[in-house]
């Protein structure tokens, strides 16, 4: 078969729950086989580490990602004849398909060593169809980290590849290419060029717009309360502490004082009160440790302690499993595989952490037996393990001389948040006071008081979950000694006035977090669904949150008017559970993209002939610098520019500067994207500081979120996939990526 031939699958009908059809043993390389044995895998990061493991009796090789897709100008599935896909081999993928294919035909036999997911499954199916490999010459081996026990044992327990998992891809990918190529023209003529939409990523904007929505129409409501500064009468050196009020002694539920005149007329009434303590409670509160990692939350806590975007944890986990330079013990997996929504963890792993925290804490920080999480995530895939260290004996401080700064800040992250997961709970004692007020010839008030203090730290002692919720520290000021009948002097009495706040608009965190609890999407697809939002301008990044613009809202508009169906938040978790059936065996494919694809072409009919046209002019924050005006945003036959919300009285216009995302490696300033008229990139475009004319810097590429995996400089990109750094020497001609959802 030439390289450049498509391939079209055959449906595979797996019976229901059927289990992948174990591959033959293969013939041990060295062993009287005709050579060494050829070993696939995606990058050659991940190459080299296998390759060490290995030795020299195995010779391992990248595919650099997918060898195949599905066309990039045209549809590529045949609809009418039951969704067959049209696969072709990638044209920067020729020549590696051809030395696979040559170094497949003289090797004894031939591993597929991708990673342990449908993705990798499918890579795995499509490099071995495209290079021509013989199913009975097929060895399908999986680990979840990359070490030498892992990857040993996955090499002696092969098997075939499993077509329900490859299926259940192939399912997904041609969903997401009918709606990315179909609705994606549709919002260009309607809206604004250059427009697309995506089966997950159409549903987390509407996600967006709507709690944009919901803040904005808030209105907040005053109210107000009174607190009390205390001291016990019997001794001027005792410390003063604050207690609240809650109201009148036989109240079960919280005062409500709605302005002002309610807080003053209480005042007035506890003019010369006397103020006694009721009652005192002390209890014991503990505190568990959260589980250890899977994709969404490590996603969730690198966005709120790094500030890191999804795209940029993933980047840096995807270095940190497929391996690091470990100065002589050389390329070495530092945590398992990053994409996974399972708790679970090895029996191997959890008795390694205990040791290390019984010789590291002592026998005080460990539980009587390892802690098991069961909180499993809708769907989630339970032959994978938690993300973890490969080994916890490598503790972030003993590899930090080996580590970027990117990778130790994620590694220490993901070393804490498991060795904490298997600590004792942290023990506070919690004291609530009850405090009678009694006004002269009037009904008693109850104020309270509550405060924490922490008696053992547990695993607070390494790790503290953040949230993305304001919250104050649980660990109050300790309250003095009291008991019932106690007396007491008010020290003061503050009235303070307050306002309810709008629900907080999504963060990078807080949008994962919500895909995740409505089962939609999958660990692997946030990241290039907000992206991909991004890069659209459909939402923008303020000050950590993201907000939808008017184009954001525009197509959302249209999409929920035309689309009921793709835009619903159940139809598309249920589709979810559908290519899970996929995987499992319960369902078949075919019969799946029926279900969807019918009813979404008679709509997608509909909308052609009533979707009316509609022209966004988006608000900027730029001003006219002839009439002072508002500039806003609009697309014009050579793409978007800067007009005055004053046209026709004033008719300004200039190029609208769009901003990369990235930092200026010299100032820090944003990257925007500039057309050059003249001198150094005279005709073409650029990308420089927004700060010029006070910095220079520019670069003629386009640069990139991640940074360089050899000194953190900027990288730009290089050639159609590839990228260098515009610092040091480093260059790769491809950057593997996984899980990104077709936008058209």
């Amino acid at each position: 078969m030439a390289e450049s031939e498509v391939h079209k699958p055959k449906q595979v009908r797996a019976k229901k729950k059927a289990a992948a059809t174990p591959a033959p043993e293969a013939e041990a390389p060295g062993n009287g086989g005709a050579g060494v044995a050829l070993v696939i895998v995606e990058s050659p990061t991940k190459a080299r580490t296998i390759g060490r493991i290995l030795g020299n009796r195995y010779n391992v090789i990248a595919s650099m990602g997918h060898v195949s897709d599905l066309p990039t100008k045209r549809l590529g599935v045949e609809v009418l004849n039951e969704f067959q896909p049209e696969y072709v081999v990638s044209p920067s993928k020729i020549t590696v398909v051809r030395q696979i294919k040559e170094q497949a035909a003289s090797a004894s036999a031939v591993y597929l060593a991708t990673d342990p997911d449908r993705e990798g499954e499918a890579i795995s199916w499509h490099v071995a169809e495209k290079a021509g490999i013989p199913q009975e010459r097929r060895r399908r081996v999986v680990f979840h980290e990359i070490t030498e026990g892992a990857v040993r044992d996955a090499f002696q327990h092969p098997r075939s590849i499993d077509m329900r998992l490859v299926n259940a891809q192939q399912a997904r990918r041609i969903l997401d290419r009918l709606v990315g190529y179909e609705l994606s023209p549709l919002l260009s003529r309607k809206i604004q060029r250059g427009l697309s939409a995506g089966r997950v990523q159409s549903v987390a904007l509407r996600l967006v717009v709507e709690r944009d929505r919901v803040v904005e129409a808030f209105i907040p409501v005053e109210y107000w309360t009174i607190d009390a500064l205390f001291q016990k009468r019997d001794g001027a050196a005792e410390p003063l502490f604050r207690a609240a009020l809650y109201g009148r002694s036989d109240d079960k539920e919280r005062m409500g004082l709605s302005r002002e005149a309610a807080a003053q007329a209480v005042l007035a009434e506890l003019q010369g009160a006397a103020y006694a303590v009721e009652q005192v409670a002390k209890r014991e509160v503990r505190r568990r440790p959260s589980p250890p990692f899977i994709t969404s939350t490590l996603q969730q806590e690198a966005n709120r302690k790094l500030r890191w975007s999804a795209s940029r944890t993933m980047t840096v986990a995807q270095r940190l499993y497929e391996g690091v330079p470990l100065g002589p013990a050389g390329s070495t997996g530092l945590i398992t595989y990053m994409r996974t929504d399972s708790t679970d963890v090895a029996a191997s792993a959890l008795s390694e952490t205990r040791d290390h925290i019984g010789r590291h804490y002592g026998v005080a920080y460990l539980p009587d037996a390892p802690r098991v999480y069961t909180k499993k995530v809708k769907g989630a895939q339970e032959a994978h393990e938690a993300v973890r260290p490969s080994s916890v004996q490598r503790t972030p401080e003993s590899v930090r001389a080996f580590l970027s700064p990117e990778q130790f800040r994620l590694y220490d992250l993901i070393w804490k948040r498991m060795v904490a997961s298997q600590m004792n709970d942290a023990l506070l004692d919690a004291t609530q006071v009850d405090i009678l007020a009694t006004p002269p010839g009037g009904a008693p008030y109850r104020f309270r008081a509550s405060g924490s203090v922490l008696k053992f730290p547990g695993f607070r002692t390494l790790y503290l979950e953040g949230s993305d919720e304001a919250a104050e520290d649980e660990l109050d000021a300790r309250l003095p000694e009291l008991a019932r009948g106690d007396a007491l002097s008010c020290q003061q009495l503050e009235p303070k006035q307050h306002f309810t706040e709008p629900p907080r608009r999504f963060t990078e965190a807080s949008l994962i977090k919500s895909l995740e609890e409505r089962g939609i999407g999958r660990p692997s697809t946030y990241a290039s669904i907000i992206g991909t939002l991004v890069a659209r301008s459909y939402v923008t990044k303020e000050r950590g949150s993201l907000l939808s613009t008017a184009l954001g809202r525009t197509v959302n508009d249209q999409l929920l008017a035309y689309f009921p169906k793709v835009m619903d938040l159940d139809f598309t978790a249920r589709m979810e559970e559908e290519l899970d059936d996929i995987a499992s065996g319960e369902r078949e494919w075919v019969p799946v993209l029926h279900d969807f694809y019918d009813p979404f072409a008679a709509a997608l009919n509909a909308a052609k002939e009533t979707m009316p046209r509609v022209r966004v002019e988006e608000p900027s924050d730029e001003t006219c610098e002839l009439c002072g005006r508002p500039m806003v945003i609009k697309t014009g036959r050579f793409g978007r520019f800067l007009s005055c919300s004053g046209y026709p009285e004033c008719a300004n216009r200039r190029p609208l500067v769009q901003r990369t995302g990235v930092e200026c490696p010299k100032c820090g300033g944003d990257l925007v994207q500039r057309k050059a008229r003249k001198g150094r990139y005279g005709g073409s475009t650029f990308y420089g500081c927004s700060n010029y004319p006070a910095c220079n810097f520019s670069v003629n590429s386009r640069p990139l979120q991640e940074p360089c995996p050899e000194c953190d400089g900027l990288l730009i990109a290089a050639g159609r996939k590839g990228a260098r750094c515009t610092t040091c020497a480093y260059r790769v001609d491809e950057l593997v990526s996984a899980g990104a959802e077709d936008a058209g």
